[in-house]
């Protein structure tokens, strides 16, 4: 598996030195690409993207990113990618071993493009936000060790949130992971104060005239909001996991992916990736995005394929992922 990678044989890349006469090489633009060294509109410059798994960047690497592209590029910024990379552009291409070696000096390595597992982005997940109900930056480590690379019949992105805030925008991922907390109430605990009910932005919970609350679990979104606030904390954790969706993305013609488990438990996640990407390759013929197979081959086959990874986390007949029209809406003309 590790010689599909690009962080083997792709991102190892380097860009070919001038021949003994001096004559410039000749540069495959496509395979630079793979690496993550994008051509630039301007003569002989390229964009250098890093990886960055999750949007964490440790200040010895990002001190180094400031030093290599203030030494090599010739412009006085960095991009940050809306997945969270880090590009420096204007790298002449002379430059760009250069800047690989002194990159990799504090381990800070090239992202990659085409069609393969990209790079995983993630929020901050339960470290600090008091948001947060998982540990994505441990599950997007995980997932950057195990699978980024892999090579892909299309782009492949993974996306984590911690929370049903969603900021990493799992929906709009091929395989997105939400962090969800399904609340369970004991009444022995209860002293009727209410400040769950007012706690609930969903109205999942409302109280009877003694304060005891209702709890309607079809509004709930499992964002924990009931059990930070009790305090009694008669309002406890019963299912902690991941929320899965699968085949969104964005671009020209997005599509909001569909829900196919629910508090799918962390250990779970490298199996559903593995078996997803094993459906995948053996479903889609041509260079199509998994969204688009999974339309085409139908929920049904996806889902049989998933029993063992979902197991009694799989959602019943989930439907196909929804394209959205943000180009060619009709509506107020």
């Amino acid at each position: 598996m590790g010689e599909d990678r690009a962080s083997g044989e792709n991102a190892s890349k380097t860009v070919p030195a001038a021949d003994s006469a001096g004559a410039p090489p000749v540069l495959d633009f496509e395979q630079l690409k793979s690496g993550g060294i994008i051509k630039q509109r301007q003569r002989d410059m390229f964009t250098v993207r890093l990886r960055v798994p999750g949007g964490r960047l440790p200040i010895s690497r990002l001190k180094k990113i400031v030093e290599s592209a203030e030494k090599h590029a010739h412009a006085d910024y960095v991009h940050i990618s809306f997945r969270q990379s880090v590009e420096i552009p204007y790298v002449d291409y002379r430059a760009i071993n250069a800047l690989k070696t002194e990159l990799a000096e504090t381990g800070q390595e090239i992202a990659s493009c085409g069609a393969r597992v990209r790079v995983p982005t993630a929020c901050s997940g339960c470290e600090y936000n008091p948001n947060g109900l998982v540990d994505t930056q441990k599950m997007v480590k995980l997932v950057h060790d195990r699978f980024f690379g892999e090579d892909t019949p299309h782009k492949f992105k993974v996306n984590f949130s911690g929370c049903p805030i969603d900021c990493a925008r799992t929906s709009e991922a091929d395989l997105g992971f939400q962090g969800a907390i399904f609340p369970r109430w004991e009444a022995a605990l209860c002293i009727g104060c209410t400040i769950c009910e007012r706690s609930c932005r969903e109205g999942a919970i409302r109280s009877d005239d003694e304060g005891r609350p209702i709890f309607d679990p079809s509004r709930c979104l499992a964002c924990a909001d009931c059990i930070r606030n009790c305090p009694s904390e008669a309002w406890l954790a019963d299912k902690t996991g991941y929320i899965v969706r699968a085949g969104g993305r964005h671009g020209r013609h997005p599509h909001n992916a569909s829900i196919v488990a629910r508090f799918a438990p962390e250990e779970s996640l490298p199996g559903i990736i593995e078996k997803t990407l094993e459906w995948y390759r053996a479903n889609a013929s041509e260079r199509k995005r998994f969204g688009d197979v999974l339309r085409e081959k139908g929920m049904k086959s996806y889902m049989t394929h998933m029993k063992d990874a979902f197991g009694e986390c799989a959602v019943e007949n989930p439907p196909p992922p929804e394209p959205v029209d943000i180009h060619f809406q009709t509506k107020g003309r």
